[in-house]
């Protein structure tokens, strides 16, 4: 079940074929599930932004951080350079660093096995902490989880309480992964804009669907409002011609769709948005020119871009929470299902 499902239609823009950020063509999602009873729930989810090697021609990229109470890798190069040139990986706070390292494993293995030369890549790995849900210090997930998760990547991915968001707490209820996507028609073809979020935060009485106040009638059933802390990474696709510097203009209304649903950003939390465009991808190190051609989006179109990451936003964390199921993790921790209450 997503948001729709249930009667919700979010904002005015048409939605791709799947409503996903896979919707974009060359995208693809996969996950790895830890479910242990009363032990762990924790996983890891990958998002592939291409068919082909990503590091041989990469793609512009661009990161935005609202608030910085997280443990990202990978950032740094990004506002350098403006390109992507790994799978995006996200897993659970303590985690990152084998994630990391299993994704400069692959990334080695895959040039290698395309006579590519790789003498430095920068993998990007982004967290939610799922203690609440998960016995965290344990760090059950390895090497073999993220090689799983590239290699079931797909169009039509799972959502809600699975991969990455197998143990987090949105709202104070179960989070989990939700994606959804906008079609823009511009110059006379569609083009695609998708999200895909890790959502780990905001509170229940401050929580809306499409401006209802419903946090205030589930919180009067449940007499439970946890602290806005945790976090929330979106990851935004779009096969539009972006520059680096548009995808960061870009991304920053993903806090526009956060804020419709209620949330204040907290200080215990972390908002961490990424963006990437499957056009004007850079041209292979080998390439001898020195000028290359570069398509753009007329600047006065932006509008529609930042409105389509709002929405996508918006019901993305939706579809997390209405597509999780009911979970319980150590010390009788439980998070509910938003479609409980719907």
């Amino acid at each position: 079940m997503r948001i729709r499902d249930f009667g919700y239609t979010i904002g005015s823009l048409p939605t791709g074929e799947l409503n996903r950020i896979s919707d974009v063509p060359g995208v693809t999602v996969g996950h790895a599930t830890i479910s242990t009873p009363h032990l762990h729930n924790t996983g890891v989810t990958v998002v592939m932004p291409c068919p082909d090697n990503p590091f041989v021609s990469k793609l512009p990229c661009a990161s935005f951080v609202l608030n910085g109470f997280g443990k990202t890798l990978g950032l740094v190069q990004i506002d350098e350079l403006g390109t992507l040139e790994t799978p995006i990986a996200l897993t659970t706070t303590l985690n990152v660093g084998i994630v990391h390292q299993t994704l400069v494993d692959y990334m080695a293995q895959r040039c290698r096995a395309e006579g590519v030369p790789l003498r430095s890549v920068n993998p990007v790995v982004c967290e939610c902490n799922d203690a609440s849900l998960n016995d965290i210090s344990r760090r059950v997930i390895g090497r073999k989880h993220v090689f799983d998760a590239i290699e079931t990547a797909c169009v039509d991915f799972e959502e809600g309480a699975v991969g990455c968001g197998r143990g987090t707490t949105c709202h104070g209820l179960k989070g989990g992964v939700g994606s959804a996507s906008r079609i823009l028609s511009m110059d006379g073809r569609g083009y695609c804009v998708g999200a895909l979020v890790q959502t780990n935060h905001g509170r229940l009485r401050d929580f809306m669907i499409d401006g209802d106040r419903v946090g205030e009638r589930i919180y009067a059933q449940l007499q439970d409002n946890p602290p806005d802390k945790g976090s929330c990474i979106v990851v935004i696709a779009t096969d539009l011609p972006l520059s680096d510097r548009q995808l960061r203009r870009a991304i920053k209304r993903c806090s526009v769709g956060l804020a419709r649903l209620g949330s204040f950003i907290g200080h215990g939390s972390g908002e961490v948005f990424i963006g990437f465009s499957t056009a004007n991808r850079t041209a292979p190190d080998a390439d001898p020119r020195a000028i290359l051609p570069c398509a753009a989006l007329n600047e006065n179109r932006m509008d529609d871009v930042f409105r389509a990451v709002a929405e996508c936003t918006e019901e993305a964390v939706l579809n997390s929470m209405a597509a999780a199921t009911d979970v319980r993790g150590p010390n009788g921790a439980e998070r509910l299902s938003l479609a409980n209450f719907l």
